[in-house]
């Protein structure tokens, strides 16, 4: 009987989503995109000798940034591929993957983390919460339970911007903190 009276009031609401969004012509064709993807590849493969290893730290993100992070090693982008593996020591890498502002319960073990690390030595602050901008950066800052960004703590080499940044943004901020000179 209430099955019947559900049904009957979803034939008299009708739809009530809201339209497609107008599609939008600045976005890069699929040809194009790949080009672009195929360029980013050669680059990082041109400069990391196909040999170079990442460390994820989460300092408090709201897990939005690791969903791109995760995206990074299925078949489209493929980093494996190209070389760039993810380790569980910071004794056995060369890049440390920050995300979310840092939390006053984790900022002892980022600092850890950090030393931990050999030289070279490289840090990417993934995401606005990262950078000190964005919601959590607005929302939280330095306050009790908030260091606020990753260089309030740790040193940073690259930032790379989004809420969350897509995974070929994160593949450009890596290959840019990788060019620098240490």
């Amino acid at each position: 009987m209430a099955t019947h009276l559900i049904l009957k009031k979803i034939f008299k609401t009708g739809f009530v989503s809201e339209p497609a969004p107008a599609p939008d012509l600045t976005m890069l064709t699929a040809d194009q995109a790949t080009h672009e993807q195929n360029q980013l590849h050669a680059d990082i493969l041109k400069v990391f000798g196909q040999a170079v290893t990442i460390r994820h730290v989460d300092a408090g993100s709201c897990n939005g940034c690791e969903l791109e992070i995760h995206a990074l090693g299925g078949p489209h982008y493929n980093i494996e591929g190209l070389g760039i593996k993810f380790a569980a020591s910071p004794r056995h890498v060369d890049v440390l993957l920050v995300t979310g502002p840092v939390s006053r319960n984790l900022e002892v073990a980022l600092q850890r983390t950090y030393d931990a690390t050999p030289e070279p030595k490289w840090v990417v602050a993934m995401g606005d919460c990262a950078g000190g901008c964005g919601m959590a950066g607005a929302m939280f800052g330095e306050n009790y339970a908030s260091c606020g960004k990753i260089s309030n703590v740790i040193p940073v080499d690259v930032e790379v911007p989004g809420c969350p940044p897509t995974p070929t943004a994160l593949l450009r901020g890596i290959l840019a903190a990788v060019s620098r000179p240490k």
